[in-house]
């Protein structure tokens, strides 16, 4: 299956590259025969390969929010809705909603065009964290407090302006917030250190078993050169200028 990477130049036009066809050309040319064959494509595949990926806008990931938040800190409720093409037309509205139970749900922010804030508890405490291309419809919650622990809903209402039509779509994000009062311990950051340091001396213990076995090799390699030159030398010179009479069948 072939892979292409397609993304607007400089001159605004849209540019794919065949991604398989330059990774070919490019282990193509490193290869010790690369010099003997015809002359390749390689400088054209850099070349739109660099282009598109300076002129590339960034990448959207979706990703989890944080549940756990700390008191009297800020904590952002991260909203992620990728657009699947970003040159569509689309117009988009977020509404926030928070509730301790299901029978008071109430809205705590709203963005149509521009950020508003509601009243209730959180009025002048949220603030608008999201993207510029509203990929990213994220909030922050300013000085947290007990009273904030609860679920958060993201809803997300985009819909896309085609020639003859228009679609729309509905994204419903659920976070569940649990507020304490001292930031809890990241077992995940220490695992990740402690495997770190095991891969690294792992590593140096890989290189230096390496640097042993190519010290040896090497010097039973000069051992072996110096034996069969001191062989050389042992031979009569009457016997190196006249060599036996060649055996006849």
């Amino acid at each position: 299956m072939e892979a292409f990477f397609t993304n607007r130049s400089m001159t605004g036009h849209w540019v794919t590259v065949n991604l398989e066809h330059c990774g070919r050309e490019v282990a193509n040319a490193l290869l010790p025969a690369a010099s003997m064959r015809k002359p390749s494509s390689v400088p054209m595949c850099l070349f739109f390969l660099m282009l598109t990926v300076h002129q590339g806008q960034s990448v959207c990931v979706n990703v989890s929010s944080d549940t756990e938040a700390v008191l009297g800190m800020s904590m952002k409720l991260t909203c992620i809705f990728c657009l699947m093409r970003e040159e569509m037309s689309a117009e988009t509205r977020v509404d926030w909603y928070y509730s301790q139970s299901v029978k008071d749900r109430m809205l705590i922010y709203l963005f149509d065009r521009e950020p508003h804030e509601t009243d209730g508890p959180f009025k002048g405490r949220l603030q608008w964290n999201g993207s510029k291309d509203l990929q990213d419809v994220s909030i922050s919650i300013v000085n947290v407090t007990m009273n904030d622990t609860g679920q958060y809903e993201c809803v997300v209402f985009r819909k896309f302006f085609f020639d003859t039509y228009t679609h729309s779509v509905i994204l419903n994000k659920t976070i569940n917030l649990v507020v304490r009062k001292e930031a809890s311990e990241d077992t995940t950051a220490l695992y990740s250190e402690i495997m770190m340091y095991v891969l690294l001396v792992f590593l140096t213990f890989w290189l230096l078993v390496e640097m042993i076995y190519c010290y040896r090799k090497i010097s039973k390699s000069d051992e072996q050169s110096q034996d069969n030159a001191t062989d050389y030398l042992a031979i009569p010179s009457e016997n190196k200028e006249n060599p036996g009479p060649p055996v006849m069948e």
